[in-house]
């Protein structure tokens, strides 16, 4: 009876891990696609105001997964403690980080920005350090000196080509980006709510989309007059980016260690490099190679000390 229960154990466990590592997939391939979605759906001259297309895309994709969890029978009610942990890290996830790089891709190549977003498992693990309050190995120490010096290979020849304040402040955006996504993981990580994943997104989507509705008036972005590309960009966001992968990326968190999570890092630049190269024909020079490099060395390293 215990073989057959310790067998009943190892087997759901493997479906569990099954099911993560699928979701993990999604988020692999469709995740470095977004990049350049976003690139194409706030492009100048025919695309959406970033803050705008940010509410459009998450008011509409919120209250459908919370519509879909409902038919499918599943409680949407929530506890105030799990508003806040659902509505605060929902902010930090999409106000916090998807708001700063669909501004700054009003200026910046989609492989440059998922490139800067590779750091996301650096800075997690930097601050898990923090929070633990556990010293840094010389091993992961090294890693982020290497994994800066590759932001700043990938950062210096458009600052210094730079011919405005927006390119400039870009690039800060896009520093600051994988900091906010970070802290919105970990909040979630550590204050896991017994939510069905769809219900989670959409309370999340819907507090982003929120945010980003008061920072478009806030701005004054005038109404938007997208281009046909630009609708078929902000229906594949939607679709894909929203109701698809972003309840992935939650159910994978759940099945799966958080170190497993971060290594879309990895997928997801070399997927957003070769379809902006294919695309959109954003070049790709020894610099970006060498930026790629250490950067997903430094976070390769990283993960490695982090289970040293």
């Amino acid at each position: 009876m215990a073989n057959a229960t310790q067998a009943g154990i190892a087997s759901e466990s493997t479906s569990r891990s099954w099911v993560g590592f699928f979701h993990l997939f999604i988020v692999y391939i469709v995740w470095g696609s977004t990049y350049l979605a976003i690139r194409v759906a706030v492009m100048d001259g025919g695309g959406f105001p970033p803050f705008t297309l940010g509410a459009m895309r998450l008011l509409l994709a919120g209250p459908i997964l919370l519509l879909a969890a409902f038919l499918l029978r599943n409680p949407i009610k929530i506890t105030r403690d799990e508003f806040k942990v659902l509505a605060g890290s929902g902010l930090f996830l999409w106000i916090g980080a998807n708001g700063l790089v669909m501004w700054a891709e009003q200026f910046a190549d989609s492989a440059y920005t998922a490139l800067l977003l590779a750091t996301v498992p650096m800075w997690v693990a930097l601050m898990e350090a923090i929070l633990d309050r556990k010293i840094p190995s010389k091993q992961f120490i090294g890693s982020l000196v290497l994994g800066f010096l590759g932001i700043g290979i990938l950062s210096a020849p458009v600052l210094l080509k730079g011919t405005s304040s927006a390119d400039v402040l870009s690039v800060i955006f896009l520093l600051l980006a994988p900091i906010s996504w970070g802290i919105g993981s970990l909040w979630q990580r550590r204050k896991p709510v017994s939510l069905n994943p769809m219900v989670s997104s959409g309370y999340q989507q819907i507090a982003g989309g929120v945010g980003f509705a008061l920072l478009a008036i806030v701005m004054g972005e005038p109404l938007p007059t997208p281009s046909p590309e630009a609708w078929v960009a902000f229906a594949y966001l939607l679709i894909f980016g929203s109701l698809l992968t972003f309840t992935s990326y939650i159910m994978a968190l759940r099945l799966l260690p958080t170190g497993i999570v971060m290594t879309y890092a990895y997928v997801n630049p070399v997927v957003a490099v070769f379809l902006g190269w294919l695309i959109l024909q954003e070049p790709v020079t020894h610099w970006t190679l060498l930026g790629t490099a250490l950067v997903l060395l430094g976070v390769a390293g990283s993960f490695r000390a982090q289970k040293t």
